[in-house]
């Protein structure tokens, strides 16, 4: 499959939870940290910085683990979803 990472994103279903899965343990961490980083490298662009708080859209998560390892003061936590729920990847 050829195309751009919108076009592979495209092809994953999800199954919702009602809860994240996806924990910012101290917003207040969030708001002086100096470069933002989990605006940038989340593949799905899970975290958007609303100007006072991190924002988390745990419903477009892909399970990559990035954010476990990419906030530089690990203020995110990350565990895999609820039995049944999560993402599905159509492979092939």
């Amino acid at each position: 499959m050829s195309g751009g990472i919108e076009d592979k994103l495209f092809t994953i279903r999800f199954k919702v939870d009602e809860n994240s899965h996806l924990i910012i343990k101290d917003q207040e961490v969030c708001k002086n940290c100096a470069t933002k980083e989990c605006n940038y490298f989340c593949p799905a662009d899970v975290y958007h910085w609303e100007g006072a708080y991190t924002s988390v859209a745990f419903e477009n998560c892909i399970e990559c683990g990035t954010c476990r390892i990419g906030c530089p003061t690990y203020n995110i936590e990350w565990v895999y979803p609820k039995g049944g729920h999560g993402i599905t990847y159509k492979f092939g």
